[in-house]
């Protein structure tokens, strides 16, 4: 039997929202491993990169909160609460990375 289009259009979102923050989760990565070895050009625009990607994500997820408060409850499936883990972990690594951003330009003054 096959899936009803709303339930594969929620698929597609929550991969989506999945696929933003993995990338955004790389790029603050990645600005890390530029900051570690000296290259804050290199940092600043990937940190810009990975607010870009995440800001993908985070615009899906906005209009399912606001599909939610506006009465029409969004069904929770393990897919989307696997969505809800990926944006909260990518905030946390962005505000790690942004701290010892900040902590090596102490350091390397």
């Amino acid at each position: 039997m096959a899936d009803a289009p709303e339930t594969l259009d929620m698929e597609v979102l929550c991969m989506q929202m999945i696929v933003a923050a993995g990338s955004a989760k790389s790029d603050y990565m990645e600005a890390l491993q530029a900051v570690k070895a000296g290259d804050y050009e290199t940092a600043a625009a990937k940190m810009k990169s990975g607010d870009e990607q995440y800001a993908v994500g985070h615009e899906q997820h906005a209009k399912l909160v606001q599909q939610e408060a506006a009465g029409d409850p969004v069904t929770m499936s393990l897919l989307l609460t696997h969505v809800e883990d990926q944006m909260m972990s990518t905030e946390t690594v962005k505000l790690m990375v942004t701290e010892l951003i900040d902590l090596y330009r102490k350091l390397n003054g």
